[in-house]
């Protein structure tokens, strides 16, 4: 018998952004890992059974579902957003590539999603309308200078700056150092955007300068865009305001 795996994300929590393929393949599916929150989001029939694990037990669910799978079985590896965006599909290509061969011979397929920063800039406007980068502030897998070198880099390079997991209960204080050291870089005016829960019915949408950036305003469902020195706000009366980056920059004619 012959088993699959396939990684899918359901986007950022709205059921409408969730792709029909990523559809079709929940349907196809008969065994399902993931964060426990993720699998709640489906809606499972009586013949699919669903194996919730913690969130950051990524590489211990991704070698239960590749073992899974190599049975037989046809398995989903469950992300929220994008499985490719710090999420499922990289934790399975490394336990692929330190597991046995029989891992290497799966059907394996990834079905891309719509990720919160796309979310919270849909939402905002335009803010990734040029050149932008994604950082997690999540020390978890990284040490904090990493993440400190790479935030001075791409603000001096002036890219767009999509942060993912800005604060947690065990992490209070990433975010707020990571906001000093733009401070040191770009202009205090630069747009930041707290994108919380976009989508949902909790959706909060702030837009502020990262002169008055507070990281109190943030929480785990929350990702935070901050802008280029070239980014712009539009303000429209009785409206939200329109961010955008445009789409030239550097002088280009």
């Amino acid at each position: 018998m012959s088993g699959k795996l396939i990684i899918v994300g359901t986007g950022p929590g709205n059921p409408d952004q969730t792709t029909p393929q990523a559809i079709a393949a929940i349907e196809a599916s008969s065994v399902f890992f993931g964060y426990g929150p993720y699998l709640d989001r489906l809606t499972l029939r009586d013949d699919q059974r669903r194996v919730a694990s913690d969130n950051r037990e990524e590489l211990a669910r991704a070698k239960d579902a590749l073992h899974t799978a190599a049975s037989g079985e046809k398995v989903c590896v469950v992300s929220g957003g994008d499985p490719g965006v710090f999420a499922m599909a990289a934790a399975v290509c490394e336990a692929i590539e330190a597991g046995p061969p029989a891992w290497r011979a799966l059907d394996v397929e990834i079905v891309p999603g719509v990720t919160a920063m796309l979310a919270v800039a849909a939402r905002a406007g335009a803010p990734l309308g040029h050149d932008f980068c994604a950082i997690s502030l999540s020390d978890n897998l990284k040490p904090w200078t990493v993440i400190e070198q790479r935030l001075r880099a791409v603000a001096s390079a002036g890219l767009v700056i999509a942060l993912y997991n800005p604060i947690s209960k065990a992490r209070p204080w990433q975010l707020g150092t990571a906001f000093a050291i733009l401070r040191e870089v770009l202009p205090w005016g630069t747009p930041v955007i707290f994108g919380r829960a976009a989508g949902r019915p909790d959706e909060a949408i702030t837009v502020v300068s990262l002169a008055d950036a507070d990281a109190a305003t943030a929480d785990m469902a929350t990702c935070v865009i901050i802008g280029s020195p070239e980014t712009r706000i539009i303000e429209r009366e009785g409206m939200a305001p329109l961010v955008y980056s445009p789409r030239s920059t550097g002088g280009a004619k």
